[in-house]
């Protein structure tokens, strides 16, 4: 098997039998190839001793094999861990990964954005939220020729541009294990408005507590950023309420880890005075003490399905991702339960 010159991928594929693109879909390692097929390949690579160019293919796509991520986002672990997952997604790829911070708020973001993939000639985009709830970044990618996924917390696109978790139903098993234990004022701080993630949070957590019966006063509910500061912030609030709140939801783990900072500060007990859930399953959630119950939000898988749908065309890869309520300890049954409205019978431990 001999040829003039450098091999390339048209060699490759002319020898296999195969197309150009069958070819590309085995470098790429995607999974929608038949065993004997993506083998036959491979051997003809070895073969020939072709090595990818990717400066030339790029050339030929009018694109680079490059991956941005997209974020506006001030949960700093939950950027890595996205980008964890897009980074073992491209793997033993000829893709790389560019991260690229916005500013949502800016008058010109879109026209930033825009500079941006056409500078840059993108392969393709994962967009994280806030800027995947967006649907101008969505327009404006396919506009130009670029391949995009949009990341949330709920289907905001066809499947094949969609990673997605369920927050709100993964928030009402949250909050009904709360109620479970026996907990009846059960305080909230919740996520930026802007986001929609912030949104399907405390609609579970409303549906829960409807369903349970329960109430949700304005003096159990505070307003975060998914940062530390505004969960200590929002935390120092619900518990000057009277009767304070026996647990507390927070809507993402950094906030949670304010409001266990801000129990402590006031002598508060956790678990034994204060339940506290939080929402990621960041590393801080299981290096607190006590170890923090959480949602598990699959983040890193998210992304990993991503990078397969975008290099890939893998539209075989999953669009809806469960999350799942990890126990730890920071929850036990409230000092007293009190009795239900208008019943009798004594408070017990």
């Amino acid at each position: 098997m001999r040829i003039s010159g450098q091999p390339t991928i048209n060699d490759v594929a002319r020898i296999a039998g195969v197309s150009k693109k069958t070819v590309s879909r085995v470098i790429n390692r995607s999974p929608l190839l038949h065993a004997e097929t993506r083998a036959r390949v491979e051997q003809v690579i070895g073969d020939l001793g072709y090595i990818p160019n990717p400066q030339a293919r790029a050339l030929a796509l009018r694109r680079n094999f490059l991956i941005g991520l997209v974020h506006d986002n001030p949960n700093a672990q939950t950027v890595m861990n996205v980008q964890h997952g897009l980074l073992a997604g491209l793997r033993g790829t000829e893709f790389e990964l560019v991260v690229r911070p916005v500013d949502r708020a800016s008058p010109t973001m879109l026209d930033d954005l825009r500079h941006f993939l056409e500078r840059q000639r993108l392969f393709g985009v994962l967009l994280m939220p806030p800027i995947s709830e967006d649907d101008g970044v969505a327009r404006l990618c396919a506009a130009i020729g670029c391949r995009y996924v949009r990341m949330g917390s709920a289907m905001l696109d066809a499947p094949a541009q969609m990673v997605a978790s369920d927050d709100r139903s993964a928030v009402h098993e949250a909050a009904a294990h709360l109620v479970a234990r026996g907990h009846r004022r059960i305080g909230f701080v919740g996520g930026p408005a802007g986001f929609r993630s912030a949104h399907e949070r405390r609609a579970g957590f409303d549906a829960a507590l409807a369903a349970a019966g329960l109430d949700l006063p304005d003096d159990l509910v505070a307003a975060g950023q998914y940062t530390f500061e505004s969960g200590l912030a929002a935390a120092e609030r619900l518990l000057d309420a009277d009767p304070r709140p026996t647990a507390i939801f927070a809507a993402n783990d950094e906030m949670a880890a304010g409001v266990l900072h801000a129990a402590r500060r006031r002598g508060l007990v956790v678990p034994d005075d204060l339940s506290i859930i939080g929402f990621d399953d960041t590393p801080i959630a299981a290096h607190l003490w006590p170890p923090l119950t959480t949602v598990h939000w699959p983040s890193t898988a998210m992304a990993h399905a991503a990078a397969r749908k975008l290099i890939a065309g893998d539209d075989e890869q999953p669009a809806h991702f469960p999350s799942t309520l990890i126990h730890r300890a920071s929850v036990a049954a409230p000092p007293a339960i009190p009795p239900p409205p208008g019943g009798g019978g004594s408070a017990q431990r």
